[in-house]
């Protein structure tokens, strides 16, 4: 599903802030407090994790009403989903050079980036709270999405078009072992994911894994 923040008209009401000395600034409107509203909501995640996250704590960290977050969001799984949607780097398909290796590892670099953005550190405990709560989970899962996996399966197309690999891996299993992979390594050892790892997970195992399939 698309980002739900992108679905929805910005916040068109205005929302005035108290500066340092306590006088009223400018009211802030459309795109400006929508942006304020998803900065809050991951400040909130990095330091309170999803539980200690709450409605009244965005608003106030936001400096905005909270029944301007209830007029968007129903509840604060909604809230989250749609900030982390919303903030999350978008991944590009690599440009075709020919080279299976060269554009796993580029596809594997933005995931790296995204891990280590604001977000990414936001989602990771967003992803800890989902292990803890089946209920959570099955309230999120259908608004998140997998940004990996189509870039990944237009590098593997491409590969097969050529011929390297058989026209059978291209599957979202396959697409993402090498994801869940990177994935596995920052949630266990933080980011940033080193260079190195990366480069284990391209040529120990994707690469070999390919190319096995390409001989049975």
């Amino acid at each position: 599903m698309e980002g739900v923040l992108q679905q929805q008209a910005p916040i068109v009401g205005p929302v005035a802030t108290r500066g340092e000395t306590g006088g009223l600034r400018r009211r802030r409107r459309g795109q400006e407090l929508h942006a304020a509203i998803v900065d809050a909501v991951l400040g909130e995640l990095r330091e309170q994790g999803y539980a200690g996250l709450t409605m009244d704590g965005v608003a106030a960290r936001a400096q905005t009403g909270k029944a301007t977050l209830y007029r968007r969001w129903q509840s604060k799984v909604e809230l989250v989903v749609a900030a982390l949607e919303f903030a999350m780097p978008k991944m590009r398909v690599p440009a075709d050079r020919g080279d299976l290796r060269g554009e796993l590892l580029d596809v594997l670099h933005q995931l790296a980036e995204e891990i280590g953005s604001p977000s990414g550190e936001a989602a990771r405990g967003l992803i800890a709270e989902l292990v803890r709560s089946p209920a959570l989970a099955q309230a999120v899962r259908p608004f998140l999405a997998d940004s990996v996996t189509a870039p990944t399966l237009e590098v593997l197309r491409r590969a097969a078009v050529r011929g390297e690999i058989p026209v059978s891996a291209l599957t979202p299993r396959y697409a993402s072992i090498g994801t869940d992979l990177l994935r596995q390594h920052a949630l266990v050892n933080g980011s940033p994911v080193p260079d190195e790892a990366i480069t284990e997970i391209v040529d120990g195992i994707l690469l070999p894994l390919m190319r096995g399939l390409a001989t049975t």
